[in-house]
């Protein structure tokens, strides 16, 4: 069963009245309603707010990384383990084709239903799952493999386990290894982008957005928290934080944003696997005319520009 979200309300009666129509074969009724929904669903899916965004990003039928490897990858393998500590499942790292592209891909998974979800905890990783991000990085370097980033995590995971084994010097470590990382690095953000937990992974020749994906130094639930004390101004929160898509490629944090299916990937799962799979082997193929220098260079250049500013004095 397809979810819904409380904007989403109308679009559902539509839909629930088109399969009723089905069941009836009533072919001028499923006529009618078609014309109607595609109405509501250019109606309410081109005039979203931030908040809807975010909603969007978390749907919990909206593709996770996992989802996106079994579209993507042929011959895929997954690799396992930072050969220090154990395996983190809520980082998944796999080696395999898109088309004829060899390709080695990270991705954070959150996992569905209560057991899966324990499994992946949440899509908050651990250092070890950083440390094997990592690894996998560096193998892929050392055989010149491209690399896709899936950027996926409310943050990385807060627990004392995880700072008693160096969370904040693996997420360091990740981002200034990924900096110098000497071969083709493409992230995307496809659903939710929290904090360290999202540039760990996020360190890349191409950092771009799915449309309906947000990227935030905190979740907005914990801004309201810390701000006004107040979990219900999520909404406030969201706005004022300016995390959507569009916002951070105004004002060139991000390269590119990646167009989703009208409905969102949630409704086009296969819309969403064919955009990502269009742009990663463009950028591949672009990315490849440039040398190592110039490719390194221009990556150096991007990620110093975040910290410009301009004096008024």
């Amino acid at each position: 069963m397809a979810t819904y979200l409380e904007f989403e309300q109308k679009i559902k009666r539509i839909q629930d009245d088109i399969e009723s129509a089905k069941a009836k074969s009533d072919e001028a009724a499923i006529e009618i309603l078609q014309v109607e929904l595609e109405k509501e669903v250019g109606k309410t899916y081109k005039n979203l707010t931030d908040y809807q965004k975010l909603q969007l990003a978390r749907h919990p039928d909206r593709p996770y990384a996992l989802d996106y490897i079994k579209a993507l990858l042929t011959d895929a393998y997954e690799i396992h383990g930072d050969r220090h500590f154990r395996d983190d499942h809520s980082i998944v790292c796999y080696i395999g084709y898109i088309e004829n592209q060899k390709v080695m891909v990270i991705g954070e998974q959150k996992g569905r239903g209560t057991k899966n979800k324990l499994k992946r905890n949440f899509g908050m990783p651990h250092p070890e799952g950083y440390r094997k991000a990592l690894r996998v990085a560096k193998l892929a370097e050392k055989f010149q493999i491209p690399v896709l980033m899936l950027i996926d995590t409310p943050g990385a995971y807060p627990g004392i386990g995880a700072e008693e084994r160096g969370q904040s010097e693996a997420i360091a470590k990740n981002i200034f290894e990924f900096s110098n990382l000497n071969t083709i690095t493409i992230s995307i953000v496809i659903g939710e982008g929290g904090s360290g937990g999202a540039l760990a992974i996020g360190v890349a020749d191409k950092l771009v957005m799915m449309k309906y994906s947000v990227f935030s130094v905190i979740s907005p639930e914990g801004c309201a928290a810390i701000l006004w004390n107040d979990p219900t101004k999520v909404e406030n929160a969201t706005e004022a934080m300016k995390i959507t898509a569009d916002y951070l490629h105004s004002v060139k944090l991000i390269d590119d944003i990646l167009e989703e299916p009208l409905v969102g990937a949630h409704r086009d799962k296969t819309g969403a696997v064919n955009t990502i799979k269009t742009y990663f082997l463009n950028q591949i193929q672009s990315l490849s005319e440039l040398t190592d220098e110039e490719r390194l260079a221009k990556r150096y250049k991007k990620l110093m520009s975040y910290g410009a500013y301009e004096s008024l004095s």
